[in-house]
């Protein structure tokens, strides 16, 4: 079989709204597993970022800190779909839960592998942050958590929000070992389209064509967010000298 035969059937297969109801819905799951997972990802890496940054001056600390150690270690050192595989088909039925849809499982799994590996990258976020931030928002009478959440960690965030993009983008290509847990993805849909003609090559090229569509919007967004920080940024400082400037030409 040609590759114009291929690339017609393919094709023409797309052209059907049944075809196409199936598309949407996989490239849906995909996109809502890898968001929902980078979100919980987030959540959890700052939380334990912060356990780790905050002084050992109390035993809770110094147990949480070891446990989040634990954890960080554990999801950064098995790949996705053991993990996947390990709570779809070993945990949750020796704790007895059953029923539990596998785009939920998808997500809560995302989430913690990505929490493991935010907390990394939002360490380094925080320690990037000069520490006489910290100490300005102690002087001022904000606690600990008070000074991190409002002063601190807004600023590591910015600082880190590349790294944050390309654990985005990770997320998203990561989602194709989905359909070990009969998650119906992008990978799915596109196999399941080939499937009437016996066909996986235009399927295959079709899905890493999407994949390269989804990464480079990413990749745009991500400049477009630095971008308007930046200029945030400009703003602010150019308020500052000007602020500056007219209490010297008052004085």
């Amino acid at each position: 079989m040609d590759w114009s035969t291929k690339f017609n059937q393919f094709f023409g297969a797309l052209s059907v709204e049944k075809w196409q109801a199936l598309l949407m819905q996989g490239l849906w799951n995909t996109v809502k597993i890898a968001v929902l997972g980078l979100i919980i990802g987030i959540l959890v890496g700052t939380i334990i970022a912060i356990i780790g940054a905050a002084p050992k001056n109390k035993w809770p600390l110094k147990v949480l800190d070891k446990i989040c150690a634990v954890y960080v270690a554990l999801f950064r050192g098995t790949p996705m779909v053991v993990q996947l595989l390990v709570a779809y088909y070993v945990l949750l039925p020796a704790i007895g839960v059953v029923g539990v849809d596998s785009v939920t499982v998808g997500i809560i799994v995302f989430g913690l592998n990505s929490g493991a590996y935010v907390s990394e990258i939002m360490r380094g976020g925080l320690n990037s942050v000069d520490v006489g931030q910290m100490e300005a928002g102690r002087s001022l009478g904000m606690s600990y958590s008070q000074t991190m959440i409002r002063i601190v960690i807004p600023q590591a965030i910015k600082n880190i929000l590349p790294t944050l993009g390309n654990e985005f983008i990770t997320l998203i290509k990561e989602t194709s070992v989905l359909s070990m847990i009969s998650v119906y993805d992008l990978y799915c849909a596109v196999v399941a389209i080939g499937a009437p003609f016996y066909d996986k090559v235009m399927p295959f090229l079709f899905m890493a064509i999407i994949y390269i569509g989804l990464v480079l919007l990413i990749t745009l967004l991500i400049k477009l967010l630095e971008r308007a920080l930046g200029k945030s940024d400009r703003r602010t400082s150019l308020v500052k000298k000007r602020k500056l400037f007219g209490i010297r030409k008052g004085a």
